[in-house]
């Protein structure tokens, strides 16, 4: 079996600021494989690189044994590459379904004046893509939503509706950029079932982007761990959670470097509570993402 997704020796550069400095891994067939680090660490501009919105500064990326590093995001969503973004990026004044049908466009192939004309090549497709998006909906339960305005939906539903464009365009690998942002507990876990059912039961390879390390724990398969675009380590979530570079990443030596001494209190308490991330395993929990992990 050969990995689905190559990135070898990836760089990208934007003036003096080197984004993300000779990256490599490799993505298998029915994965979830996730990219954690701090803010600024290159995460989203690997995406960026995957997906064609930007272009290395060296190294290449590599799709089914093709290279896709110069190609262009439509050529690359050809391919069977789909996305989602960190923030959302809908149409509002279009129904959920209509921004579903946006998914399928990327796989029409007749031309303007058979759509003008509307042609039976023309309505063949429409009913193929109809048909399409109709199974996307009843997957992720949109049934409810189906002829509403996107613009009037809650925040969690509308980062449903551009999973389920994604969806729509059958992709073999799904990009999702930090999925659980802004969504409280209960939508967070909806997330991680998605995944698994995206994973086990439409077959599709999953890179992810996230923050939150429970729902990097639950659903993946492989981690990298990353830092002012560098590699700190590849492993499976618990192995890298307890790496010392991820340590030192996500807490600035927190552990090796002991706080300066606080005066006691006044008006009562006896100074002993331990300052706040003074753990990984408390720190981790959330990564960003205030109050995740958190009981409901």
């Amino acid at each position: 079996m050969k990995p689905l997704l190559q990135v070898e020796h990836l760089s990208v550069q934007f003036g003096g600021l080197k984004a993300v400095d000779d990256v490599s891994f490799e993505i298998w067939p029915n994965e979830v494989f996730s990219l954690i680090g701090p803010n600024g660490a290159g995460k989203t501009t690997i995406f960026n690189l995957i997906s064609g919105l930007y272009q290395p500064s060296s190294g290449f990326i590599t799709f089914e044994g093709e290279k896709i590093s110069a190609l262009a995001p439509y050529e690359i969503a050809r391919l069977g590459i789909a996305r989602t973004f960190q923030n959302i990026e809908l149409f509002e004044h279009a129904t959920v379904l209509q921004n579903l049908l946006v998914g399928r466009h990327c796989h029409r192939h007749t031309n303007w004046l058979q759509d003008l004309l509307f042609t039976p090549a023309t309505r063949r497709a429409e009913m193929q893509f109809r048909r399409t998006v109709e199974e996307v909906i009843e997957f992720l339960d949109l049934q409810h939503y189906r002829d509403q305005m996107v613009g009037g939906l809650p925040y969690g539903v509308r980062k449903v509706v551009e999973l389920g464009r994604a969806l729509a365009m059958r992709p073999k690998l799904l990009l999702l950029d930090e999925p659980s942002s802004g969504l409280n507990v209960e939508e967070t876990e909806d997330v991680s079932f998605w995944i698994e059912d995206i994973k086990h039961d439409l077959g599709i390879t999953v890179l992810m982007v996230e923050h939150d390390m429970g729902l990097v724990s639950r659903v993946s398969d492989r981690v990298l761990a990353l830092n002012q675009g560098e590699m700190l380590t590849l492993g499976t979530a618990a192995e890298v959670q307890a790496h010392p570079d991820v340590v030192e990443a996500y807490l600035g030596g927190a552990e090796d470097d002991p706080p300066p001494p606080t005066p006691r209190p006044t008006g009562g308490g006896d100074g002993s509570s331990p300052p706040a991330g003074g753990s990984m395993s408390h720190a981790a929990s959330g990564l960003g993402r205030p109050g995740a992990g958190g009981g409901q």
